[in-house]
C-alpha cells in the first residue's frame, strides 16, 4: 500500500461521526445496565486503563504510553491508573474490582477474556461508571468501543499469503495458526483469513493458540510438520508475530532450504527484521495512535457525561448499537517499510537495521 492509500485509509478511520450517548443508553438497557450518561463532572478524571499482557510487545511499547500522552493533551490534570493482567482473567476482574472500589470515572478495558470479564463490566455500569472496550470487544453493558477492522485483518493477511504463494497454492497445503480462543479478535481474524483462502488453497492444520504463545505456536507447528511432511507444507498463516516467530523457529529445525512464506501481525520489531532478512513473508501493521487516540477521547467524554464521537456502531454477544471506532490494517512487506513504520515514526532505521541486519537493509533499500 502506497502512502497516499495508507493516509487515506487511517484518515478515514479517525473521521468521526457524533453519535449520542442515547445508543449507549439503548445499548445498556437491552444488557439490563442503567445509563451513565446522565452523569456531569468537570475538572480532573480517573481514568482507569486495563490492559491484558505484556508478553506481546504493542501494549508496554506503544498501547499504554500512546492513551496516556493523549489523556494528558486532552486534560492535563487527569489522573491514568493503569494495571496489566498478565494474561490472567481471573487477575484482571480483581482489577476491575478495585477500580471500581476506587470509583474512578471511567475505565479503558481491554479484555484478557471477553466473556468471563462481563460481570465486571456490569459491576462497573452498576456504579455508574462506563467502560471503553479497548482493541477486544468485552462482552456487558460496554459504553463504546475502539479497535481495529478485525475481519479486515485476517482478509489482509489471507490475500498476502496468497498472493505470494502464486501457483504453489493449488499443489500444497498450508497451516494456520489462529489466535487465542478467549480472545474475540482471533476469532475474527481467522474468520476473515478463511473467507480469503478457502477454496483456493488446502487447509492442512489449523490450531487455536493457547494464549497467543509463541512456545504453542511451536509446537503446533513441529506437530504439523510431523502429520503432513515438510514437503507438502507451501506455506503458514500465522494470526500474529510472535507466534510467527515460533513458528519459523519450527520450520528452521525442519531443514528448509527456502522458508516458505509465513504471515503476521503487529509489526513487531523482531518480525520487521525477519521481514527484512527474507524469514517471514508480512506483517499487519495497525497504526497504533488513531485507535489509542480514539480510547482517550471517547473516556474523558464519558467521564464527562458528554457524548462520544465514533464512525459506526458493532453489536456484541450481549449488547447492540455500541458506538465504535475501527482503524484501518496496512499489509506490511519489505516493499513499504521505509513508507510506514519508519515515515509514521514508529521505529527509527537504527532500531530496525542493527549489525545484523545491515547487509539485509542495503538490500532492501531500508534507509
Amino acid at each position: 500500500m502506497n502512502a497516499t492509500v495508507r493516509r487515506t485509509a487511517v484518515a478515514l478511520a479517525v473521521t468521526a461521526l457524533s453519535v449520542s450517548l442515547a445508543a449507549c443508553g439503548s445499548a445498556k438497557e437491552a444488557d439490563g445496565g442503567s445509563d451513565s450518561g446522565e452523569k456531569k463532572k468537570d475538572g480532573p478524571l480517573n481514568i482507569g486503563l486495563l490492559l491484558p499482557e505484556d508478553q506481546t510487545a504493542r501494549y508496554e511499547n506503544f498501547d499504554r504510553p500512546l492513551i496516556e500522552k493523549k489523556i494528558k493533551e486532552l486534560c492535563g490534570d487527569c489522573k491514568v491508573t493503569y494495571v496489566n493482567a498478565k494474561q490472567d482473567a481471573s487477575v484482571q476482574q480483581q482489577q476491575m474490582d478495585s477500580m471500581i472500589t476506587k470509583k474512578v470515572d471511567v475505565i479503558i478495558l481491554d479484555a484478557v477474556d471477553s466473556k468471563s470479564i462481563a460481570g465486571s463490566v456490569k459491576k462497573a455500569d452498576g456504579a455508574n461508571i462506563p467502560v471503553v472496550a479497548y482493541d477486544r470487544l468485552a462482552e456487558g453493558p460496554i459504553s463504546a468501543y475502539t479497535s481495529f477492522d478485525n475481519e479486515e485483518v485476517g482478509k489482509v493477511q489471507g490475500t498476502a499469503l496468497l498472493k505470494e504463494l502464486g501457483d504453489e497454492a493449488e499443489d500444497g497445503q498450508i497451516v494456520m495458526m489462529n489466535g487465542s480462543p478467549t480472545d474475540p479478535n482471533a476469532g475474527s481474524y481467522k474468520k476473515g483469513a478463511e473467507s480469503v483462502l478457502k477454496g483456493k488453497v488446502k487447509i492442512g492444520k489449523s490450531y487455536d493458540t493457547t494464549e497467543w504463545k509463541p512456545s504453542e505456536a511451536n509446537k503446533n507447528m513441529n506437530g504439523a510438520l510431523a502429520a503432513l511432511g515438510k514437503d507438502k507444507i507451501v506455506g503458514v498463516y500465522s494470526a500474529n508475530d510472535g507466534m510467527a516467530g515460533g513458528i519459523i523457529t519450527a520450520l528452521k529445525s525442519a531443514g528448509y532450504d527456502k522458508l516458505p512464506p509465513v504471515t503476521g501481525q503487529d509489526a513487531e520489531v523482531a518480525a520487521v527484521q525477519r521481514i527484512i532478512a527474507g524469514e517471514q513473508h508480512m506483517s499487519v501493521y495497525k497504526p497504533y495512535k488513531p485507535e489509542a487516540d480514539a480510547a482517550a477521547e471517547m473516556a474523558i467524554a464519558l467521564g464527562r457525561g458528554e457524548d462520544v464521537k465514533a464512525e459506526t456502531t458493532v453489536d456484541s454477544p450481549t449488547t447492540k448499537d455500541v458506538p465504535a471506532t475501527l482503524i484501518s490494517p496496512i499489509s506490511l512487506t519489505v516493499d513499504n517499510i521505509n513508507d510506514t513504520v519508519i515515515k509514521d515514526g514508529l521505529y527509527k532505521v537504527s532500531d530496525l537495521c542493527t549489525a545484523k541486519y545491515k547487509t539485509a537493509c542495503e538490500k532492501a533499500g531500508i534507509k
